[in-house]
């Protein structure tokens, strides 16, 4: 058998039981090895249920620095019995399987084209610990301390990561590097070391920061100047508003008084939530919810009336797998459609498309400022593999004197000096017309809005022409938003190609590796990453300069490629589908043998 061997590039995986505190463990070691300067970039897959189901870690160990899922698994920790046969076939030939060997296994529950290391981590606990939490809980310790030792990463930065944790709870500290060694010491005593895979000190994580999206789109809402969320629970969305909550008081209460300059609701549910936020975002303050597609759903009607009114709203969708309550915590970019075209009637929205945390923190603060510039409800568009998994990224950043932009706001002494107010008229050209904030005048502006039709100037009227007119005004508006929203990214290949690719938000870590993979077999692709809609006029370009285009995404529906196709009027012939829906993360194995066997379909075709 030849095994693999490779140092600081490898996959490995977890699979425990939910509710077994393994969880902890299993990014412990994750972040050890990132302490040790190697990229990695963990991921959880965890059942819907709250115990006793089958959960998964994988953490990708890559000093090259690709974040997104390879595929393949070169390293098996099988703690869960109920998946075992899977687990096992998982494993790529010449891998790795570890195991707790404390009861004998059958020679037909294994491979012949692995290594298998055995250690009796129950064995080990029981000898320890008495308390049956205890032993549950430190076994999975021992089993990082193994794998450690295994894997050549150094004992202190473990002992260095407990003492951050357990600081000022020295019982905890010393119990828990207790058990790291005890599985250390089993390996060193016991089995050959080291495995044909290895972690090495590395200098390649520099100034990254290893963060979640949620986390980092709460925060650029507060440097985006929210100051009211509304919201209710549902997964993967909940630790939106929660980091929300945490970074407000630490951001919005006055050091002097002690006053809270924020407010913060669980609402009963998703139609309160964004009808309160509807209601503030009126108001003049900057506002947002966090949810995932069951309550786009709900909210349909009240995202009609924020488009209609045009009154600025922020909804943070953070993606998982449907329809129905379908798979709540897996990810998938399906919501596409029922967001862009969101409520009934002639609608269309901005849609914010991040990549990655950094621009989560980004694009967050973005949507608030555009959802004032323009008037209108702004989607930040997150995943679950975005939103909830940890992952190296850039530092944030913010400029110090930076100021927001409220967009086309009306001042009392505009007002009362004789300005002509139009609460929905054009006198600009670019679709957005003047707004005052409720009170600003005692006797002049606006007060109130609603839903129906109106003139220019506000008043109510079913008249054609001045439906007409608003709605024209409205399209004007969507194409100055085309050039207000972050542009698309452009990455050319090496080499002049025909083949274009066009792709976006959590496909793109996969999709930097599976360029480059693709590019070393000879095919070359230049590749467009989007940050929003409506599409800027360099999509269609791209297009057009390509006879042959790739639209890659994570739904069943293709639902860019009909966004692409319905917003450009783009020949659909033109632009090949590469799907993937299984809700699991895309990795870059499925990207690059999807489009080679596309071109050699299309070759026998041809």
């Amino acid at each position: 058998m030849s095994r693999i061997e490779s140092i600081n590039d490898f996959v490995i995986k977890f699979a425990n039981v939910n509710g077994s505190g393994s969880a902890s463990a299993n990014e412990l070691f994750a972040k050890a090895i990132m302490r040790m300067g190697v990229p990695v970039s963990p991921r959880n897959i965890f059942p819907s249920n709250i115990q006793g189901l089958p959960t998964w870690y994988e953490a990708r160990v890559c000093e090259a620095g690709y974040n997104g899922r390879r595929g393949g698994v070169d390293m098996m920790v099988a703690m869960n019995p109920q998946t075992w046969d899977s687990d096992v076939a998982e494993i790529e030939p010449g891998g790795y399987l570890f195991y707790d060997s404390t009861r004998p296994l059958l020679a037909s529950q294994l491979r012949d084209d692995i290594e298998v290391v055995g250690v009796p981590l129950t064995d080990i606990s029981n000898a320890a610990y008495s308390e049956p939490r205890q032993r549950q809980l430190f076994k999975n310790i021992i089993y990082v301390g193994a794998l450690s030792m295994l894997l050549g990463v150094e004992a202190q930065v473990f002992e260095a990561l407990f003492a951050e944790q357990y600081k000022g709870k020295e019982r905890l500290l010393d119990s828990n590097i207790q058990a790291l060694h005890l599985g250390r010491d089993y390996v060193k005593q016991h089995l050959p070391t080291p495995l044909g895979i290895q972690v090495r000190r590395s200098n390649q994580v520099g100034d990254q920061i290893f963060t979640d999206g949620n986390s980092a789109a709460a925060l650029g809402c507060i440097y985006g100047g929210a100051t009211v969320a509304a919201w209710y629970p549902i997964t993967p969305s909940s630790s939106v508003p929660e980091a929300f909550q945490k970074y407000c008081e630490k951001f919005r209460i006055d050091p002097i008084t002690g006053q809270h300059r924020f407010a913060i609701v669980q609402a009963e549910d998703e139609l309160a939530s964004i009808g309160m936020v509807v209601g503030a975002g009126w108001n003049g303050a900057r506002a947002f919810t966090a949810t995932s597609g069951p309550g786009i759903s709900l909210m349909a009607e009240f995202i009609g009336l924020a488009y209609f009114a045009e009154i600025p709203v922020t909804i943070i969708n953070v993606q998982r797998g449907g329809p129905s309550t379908g798979m709540p915590t897996r990810t998938q970019q399906s919501d596409l459609l029922a967001c862009a075209y969101a409520s009934h009637g002639d609608t269309k929205h901005v849609l914010l498309l991040p990549q990655d945390p950094h621009e989560c923190f980004e694009q967050a603060a973005a949507a608030l400022e555009l959802a004032d510039r323009l008037q209108t409800p702004i989607f930040l568009m997150t995943d679950l593999d975005i939103g909830m998994n940890q992952r190296l990224c850039k530092p944030f950043a913010w400029e110090p004197d930076r100021s927001y932009d409220r967009g086309k706001v009306m001042t009392a002494q505009e007002l009362e000096a004789g300005k002509d107010f139009g609460r929905y008229k054009d006198v600009d050209g670019d679709g957005i017309a003047w707004r005052t904030l409720p009170g600003t005048h005692p006797t002049k502006g606006a007060f109130f809005t609603r839903g129906t039709t109106r003139d220019p100037y506000a008043r109510y009227s079913e008249r054609g022409q001045d439906y007409v007119y608003n709605m024209e005004r409205l399209l004007r508006k969507f194409k100055t938003a085309a050039t207000l929203v972050p542009q698309p990214v452009l990455r050319q290949a090496k080499e002049a190609t025909p083949l274009g690719v066009i792709y976006f938000g959590s496909t793109s870590a996969a999709m930097a590796e599976a360029l480059d993979v693709l590019a070393t077999q000879g095919v070359h692709i230049d590749a467009l990453r989007l940050r929003a809609f409506p599409f800027a006029q360099s999509v269609p370009d791209f297009i057009a300069a390509h006879p042959q285009v790739f639209v890659v995404e994570q739904n069943r529906d293709a639902q860019m490629h009909a966004l692409l196709v319905n917003e450009l009027d783009i020949d659909p012939a033109r632009m090949v589908r590469v799907l993937h829906y299984d809700g699991t993360p895309i990795t870059a194995r499925f990207i690059a043998t999807a489009i080679k066997q596309r071109l050699a379909t299309r070759k026998e075709v041809a």
